[in-house]
């Protein structure tokens, strides 16, 4: 899926025991982030919201918060939450990207990808790690400030609760599949805080292994429409999610155990009640689970709102009994679309999904015959914005073979833009109002020279 540069909105709120006219000084900033809710589903559903989201309405409301980066997906975008830099300067370009200067072992085989919250550690072994962000986050500051603050970032993935937490996060807490929520594997974690986490994950546990019966609120039954993806597939018609399956992220549940977790370590770690300023960041997933799997405007997102609500609501409602005062924002990685399929009954000629002709290794095929040459010129099997040449490359050659990567990319009815890595890394960073910025100047504001790749590959939405 491509996702859409519009990010959903801001909204702050000023929240706490101190109800009077001057609130007192928050001693917790919560960051709330909803992965891939974009400001469509925000102005979509915003009068249908009765709970949290309708709480945080009534707040400070930025509708149109704007992703001004290219990159649009989750790693990236998190990582500009509470650092206040684009990717261009926290090195998170993308999910995953490749290095053609170091490769390693997968599955018995080289790679040259590395996942962006990933290294290997002592013994070789690829394990989650805050390493890669390369700028230090809100917590990271008040920890070099003040010792006694606490970071504690808690998310449904990996890549969300790393780069939210950052280096110096007291703790960080993502769920995996069949294990429950875990942290980095040579963290420390409260004696007290570690009987919370074993106790939420019993929970999870229990879930997990359980199938989840479909829940459709009556606002949501004019949204039934069976749209069929291919010969196997369909989606628009809810139905019960198999136990341990790929699926059960993109149920209600997984936001309501990320939710557990994090009531845990307010009470347990007495976030914003000791003298200092703490930092509690939560991100839900499911909500881009729900759109990755089933689109954004069939009746599996609307439950998923309505869910979303309850569980706004169960936080808001958790913090306001602790007597902590706190400001919340809430905002969102990146934006989404909705499934081609969909998209074309309702009469978007161009929606379609992109053809498998544009993955790196299909065009390096074709561009390694035209040179005469054995095996692909370009790492990787799937498309990305980066584009890699292989280390393989003779110098010599790789000026003309770049060259003609470029001219089939950009001869590609799906692509809107494409860019060399030379003139990325001249050009001067980009400034005034983000929605204005030519696709060159968000690829620019995305482009990282240790990271980014020899090429930028920007595709037309659909």
């Amino acid at each position: 899926m491509r996702y859409l540069g519009l990010i959903p909105l801001l909204m702050l709120l000023l929240c706490g025991a101190a109800r009077a006219s001057v609130p007192s000084q928050p001693t917790l900033v919560v960051a709330i982030v909803v992965d891939q809710y974009s400001a469509d589903l925000f102005s979509e559903y915003r009068a249908l919201y009765k709970d949290g989201l309708a709480t945080l309405a009534r707040g400070v409301v930025f509708p149109r918060g704007y992703q001004s980066h290219a990159g649009t997906e989750t790693c990236p975008g998190h990582s500009t939450i509470l650092t206040g830099m684009r990717p261009a300067h926290t090195g998170i370009i993308s999910n995953e990207w490749l290095d053609p200067r170091r490769s390693r072992q997968e599955g018995g085989a080289q790679t040259f990808s590395w996942p962006c919250v990933k290294e290997l550690d002592e013994h070789g072994v690829l394990v989650v790690s805050p390493k890669t962000l390369l700028v230090p986050t809100l917590g990271d500051r008040l920890r070099a400030l003040d010792s006694n603050s606490r970071t504690v970032a808690i998310a449904g993935k990996d890549r969300a609760a790393v780069v939210l937490g950052g280096k110096a996060a007291y703790l960080t807490l993502w769920w995996v599949p069949g294990k429950g929520f875990v942290t980095y594997a040579n963290a420390t974690v409260d004696a007290g805080m570690q009987g919370k986490v074993d106790g939420v994950n019993r929970k999870v546990e229990t879930a997990y292994q359980s199938a989840q019966p479909p829940k459709l609120p009556k606002q949501c039954e004019a949204r039934t429409r069976a749209v069929a993806i291919g010969d196997k597939h369909s989606v628009g018609e809810v139905h019960e999610i198999a136990a341990k399956s790929e699926r059960w992220r993109a149920t209600p549940v997984l936001d309501t155990l990320t939710l557990e977790m994090a009531k845990a370590a307010i009470d347990t770690l007495q976030l914003g009640k000791r003298k200092a300023v703490d930092v509690l960041a939560v991100s839900f997933s499911a909500t881009d689970y729900v759109g990755h799997y089933f689109g954004t405007e069939g009746p599996e997102m609307c439950a998923q709102q309505f869910a979303l609500d309850a569980t706004i609501k169960d936080l808001l409602s958790h913090l306001n009994r602790t007597g902590v005062s706190y400001v919340v924002a809430l905002t969102a990685d990146h934006g989404g679309l909705d499934i081609p399929e969909r998209n074309s009954v309702r009469g978007m000629p161009a929606a379609n999904r992109l053809e498998a002709s544009l993955s790196p290794d299909k065009v390096g095929e074709e561009v390694a015959k035209e040179f005469h040459l054995s095996g692909s010129v370009l790492l990787g099997s799937y498309f990305a914005n980066d584009v890699f040449l292989a280390p393989s490359i003779e110098s010599k050659l790789r000026p003309a073979i770049l060259d003609a990567v470029r001219r089939r990319y950009a001869g590609d009815a799906q692509v809107a833009r494409v860019f060399m890595r030379d003139e990325l890394l001249t050009a001067e960073p980009p400034s005034g109002p983000p929605d204005q910025w030519t696709l060159f100047e968000r690829a620019k504001a995305s482009f990282n020279p240790q990271r980014s790749g020899d090429l930028v590959v920007l595709l037309k939405p659909s």
